[in-house]
């Protein structure tokens, strides 16, 4: 009976992997910005980002389908670069935003498109309205971390949003509609 232990523990240690659940990352804020750009009466492009906010990745590196990501901040954090600008965005003519109203996204779904990649559906809250938007995900890098020794990862996705879906489409056609955005998060594991 002894001789089936090996085995028998060999059988379990191989079956682990599919029993593995999604752990706990934490962003970076560091190191966690979106970028959007939009085209300006055909003149040129202009640029936002809002960095240094928090969020949860719940990654299950064995199926990453199963991963979820949830993300909030201010409105108000917004970047443009340009004070007048910002205070324009936040105007009635756009947010009208409100000192704590926040920007929040929640993945409903991942499809996994490749090795590295996925599809990341989920609800955007932008400008108290809420719709599905999917990011193209790709998982830049996983490991330890280099200087902090401890398990870490980097994301970065794109997508593309309409203004407009969002009661924020003054000026379209002018200013476009489409907004550019682009994503890249650093992760670590949550202790």
């Amino acid at each position: 009976m002894t001789r089936f232990a090996p085995v028998a523990l060999i059988a379990a240690l191989a079956a682990a992997p599919a029993f593995a659940e999604a752990e706990k990352y934490t962003l970076d804020a560091s190191h966690a910005q979106i970028v959007f750009s939009y085209n300006h009466l055909g003149y040129s492009t202009g640029y936002g980002m809002f960095s240094g906010f928090d969020g949860e990745i719940m990654f299950d590196q064995a199926n990453p389908a199963d991963s979820s990501v949830t993300v909030a901040f201010p409105v108000k954090s917004m970047l443009t670069g340009w004070e007048a600008r910002f205070e324009h965005f936040m105007s009635p003519d756009f947010f009208d935003a409100a000192d704590d109203e926040m920007v929040t996204f929640t993945s409903t779904g991942i499809e996994v498109t490749g090795e590295t990649t996925a599809k990341i559906t989920g609800d955007l809250t932008l400008n108290d309205v809420t719709k599905p938007v999917v990011l193209d995900a790709v998982l830049n890098q996983v490991g330890d971390h280099p200087m902090e020794n401890k398990p870490w990862a980097g994301f970065s996705a794109t997508t593309t949003l309409l203004r407009s879906e969002f009661n924020l489409g003054a000026f379209a056609p002018f200013i476009s509609d489409e907004v550019q955005v682009e994503i890249s998060v650093e992760a670590m594991k949550a202790e």
